[in-house]
C-alpha cells in the first residue's frame, strides 16, 4: 500500500437525513499532499453512490485544487473534506481547516507560472464557490451542477 497512515482516517457518512435524501460523505485527511488523492477518490464514491453523471473531471480538479490550497496553507494537521448534495443536481464540494486566512482569487500573477491559480480554476469550473468562516477556521466551497441518473 503506498499511503498506509491514510487507512487510518474512515470516511465518515452521516446518517442523518439531508434536505435531497443523500447522505454526506466527509473525511478528515492528514495534512499532506498525498492526501489530494484520497479526497478525489472520496469525491468518486459519493458521486458513484449518488448516481451523478456530468463533469466528474471538473469535481476531481476542483476538489484537488481546494485540498492543495488547505494542505498548503492550513496550518494544523489535518483537513476535512465534505461532499454534499444541497440540490437534486447540485453537488458541493467544502475543504474545512483551522487557518482564518482567507483565500484570494487572483488576477494578476507573478513569480512561479505554476502557482498561485487554484481559484481560477475553481471559478471557472463551478457555478460558484466561497468561504463559511467558523470561530476556529473556516470552509472554502464549490458547488458543481451533476445530472442524477
Amino acid at each position: 500500500m503506498r499511503f498506509p497512515h491514510l487507512l487510518e482516517v474512515p470516511m465518515t457518512v452521516t446518517a442523518t437525513p439531508r434536505p435531497t435524501g443523500h447522505p454526506r460523505y466527509s473525511q478528515t485527511l492528514p495534512r499532506r499532499p498525498e492526501s489530494v488523492a484520497e479526497a478525489r477518490r472520496l469525491v468518486r464514491t459519493a458521486l458513484a453512490a449518488w448516481h451523478m453523471d456530468g463533469p466528474v473531471d471538473d469535481a476531481m480538479t476542483v476538489t484537488s485544487e481546494l485540498v492543495t490550497n488547505s494542505v498548503e496553507h492550513a496550518r494544523c494537521g489535518s483537513v476535512r473534506l465534505i461532499v454534499n448534495r444541497p440540490t437534486s443536481n447540485m453537488v458541493r464540494l467544502g475543504v474545512v481547516d483551522r487557518s482564518k486566512v482567507l483565500p484570494i482569487l487572483r488576477t494578476e500573477f507573478t513569480g512561479d507560472p505554476l502557482r498561485g491559480r487554484g481559484l481560477v480554476i475553481v471559478d471557472s469550473l463551478t457555478c460558484r464557490w466561497g468561504t463559511e468562516m467558523y470561530p476556529w477556521g473556516k470552509q472554502v466551497w464549490g458547488e458543481l451542477w451533476m445530472e442524477a441518473r
